[in-house]
């Protein structure tokens, strides 16, 4: 059974109301943390990229402690990750507290996308035992949907915009 229904929270993936790129986030996190989304990027098998600034560099990524103790003036890293063709996340390491990353509502349209965008919450907040929350872009803070921990699955967490 799928988590949502497309006809329940289509408004939040229309990327004229959202904005196209929201964030997706998981607070309360640890350098531990951020090495095990890394490492279930390579246990799923995810086709991935790793990048710092716009130096592409051979996978697999560098440690997550490595990557985060990088100078402050470094060019971001970042790893992109597709859990399926089509369907990007770009996680970016700002810091170790807060596990983040984009993903691009176009590519997710219709049920089967949304429930493809559930599983890899799902996924990352069953490693984690953390929730996953996903704000409007510009809107951090004000989460519209994630993954809750105790209910193991993605729920709403804010009302659906009436059209």
């Amino acid at each position: 059974m799928a988590d949502l229904l497309w006809d329940d929270v289509s408004c939040f993936f229309d990327p004229d109301l959202m904005g196209a790129l929201p964030d997706v986030r998981v607070p309360g996190c640890s350098v531990e943390d951020w090495q095990a989304v890394l490492d279930l990027v390579e246990a799923r098998g995810w086709k991935c990229q790793y990048s710092e600034g716009e130096t592409v560099l051979p996978v697999p990524v560098p440690r997550a402690a490595s990557v985060l103790s990088r100078p402050a003036d470094a060019e971001c890293a970042e790893l992109r990750v597709w859990p399926v063709a089509d369907v990007l996340a770009i996680f970016r390491f700002h810091v170790d507290e807060a596990i983040d990353f984009d993903v691009d509502l176009r590519e997710l349209q219709g049920q089967e996308r949304l429930d493809v965008f559930c599983g890899f919450l799902r996924e990352i907040g069953r490693c984690l035992g953390k929730a996953v929350l996903m704000d409007p872009e510009g809107g951090y803070g004000h989460p519209v949907l994630g993954f809750d921990a105790a209910a193991d699955r993605v729920v709403l967490l804010a009302e659906p915009l009436v059209r």
